[in-house]
């Protein structure tokens, strides 16, 4: 769904992870808006490959201040091809091993809290 000219997301989407050894995997991510930056769980990123770690970056979280790993990822979402910055965490406690964040959101996104896509 597209509102003037920008692709209509939910709170969660299927994603696709690609690195640059062919490897590639879908999943569904979530979408949060207060993230400054997008994450990827430590253990998907090392099954895809992906890296190699650009810089470090402190990141502020319900969880206190921590300095963690950034690596340049490109994802599909809805048919946009984007390569971003994405830091290295640990979400294996999280529902979702992608979080997506306002660094690939104002890449002509809106987001509909109530929208769910067709599956």
């Amino acid at each position: 769904m597209k509102y003037d000219g920008k692709v209509v997301v939910g709170l969660v989407e299927e994603v696709k992870i690609n690195s640059s050894s062919g490897k590639f995997k879908k999943l569904l991510a979530k979408i949060d808006t207060g993230a400054t930056k997008s994450s990827i769980d430590t253990r998907l990123a090392e099954q895809l490959e992906l890296g190699p770690v650009t810089q470090s970056k402190m990141i502020k979280s319900a969880h206190g201040n921590r300095i963690r790993p950034v690596i340049d990822v490109e994802i599909e979402m809805e048919g946009k091809k984007i390569k971003e910055e994405f830091t290295i965490a640990d979400r294996s406690h999280m529902s979702y091993p992608v979080l997506i964040g306002q660094n690939i959101l104002v890449r002509g996104f809106i987001i509909d809290p109530c929208f769910k896509r067709k599956r």
